[in-house]
């Protein structure tokens, strides 16, 4: 492999870690207008029974089904991307990305936490020289219910800390000028 390939092939491989890391921030902080972005007009959005079809109809639905949500913690680890080398140049990738996404959500009997030990099928495509989720679906391998919620955030040793917030909220917004709410850098 010449030096320009590999090159190429990094650039691309990086372009799409950023993605997924946008997509983890833009969750968390139910961003929605800035996850809009991250996905072709007609990208497909895979959770299953819980729904499945164009990506920007299960966004117009997350205010809903984010709002008993207090906690959103989306965390990557194992990460396997693999590029389409088939053609000249490389537009389209495939990924297998495990994710443990933490959740806690106010029900009617109070907070419960929600662990989930998943994995995102991706497809992804460069289109006009940018890369962004075709497909996206969301497999659970594990998950841990506990009720009530185990966190405890007005612990005597937590006093004074900055508490992480869904939305515009979050103390980030008050230290970046770069990262922004509704705000795409990717």
């Amino acid at each position: 492999m010449n030096n320009d390939k590999a090159i190429q092939q990094l650039l691309d491989k990086q372009a799409i870690m950023d993605l997924l890391n946008a997509y983890c921030q833009a969750s968390d902080r139910h961003d929605h207008a800035k996850l809009r972005t991250l996905y072709h007009p007609d990208a497909i959005d895979d959770h299953g029974a819980f729904f499945k079809g164009l990506a920007s109809e299960f966004i117009d639905q997350l205010p809903a089904i984010q709002d008993p949500m207090k906690i959103l913690h989306h965390n990557l680890t194992t990460i396997n991307i693999v590029l389409d080398e088939s053609q000249t140049e490389c537009n389209y990738a495939e990924g297998e990305v495990y994710v443990l996404a933490y959740h806690q959500v106010d029900t009617e009997d109070g907070l419960i936490d929600l662990l989930i030990g998943g994995r995102y099928f991706d497809k992804y495509e460069k289109r006009d020289g940018q890369w962004k989720f075709s497909y996206k679906a969301v497999v659970a391998d594990w998950a841990t219910v506990d009720t009530p919620s185990r966190v405890k955030l007005d612990h005597p040793m937590l006093a004074g800390s900055y508490f992480g917030k869904p939305g515009k909220q979050d103390p980030s917004y008050d230290v970046f000028k770069l990262i922004q709410f509704g705000q795409s850098h990717y």
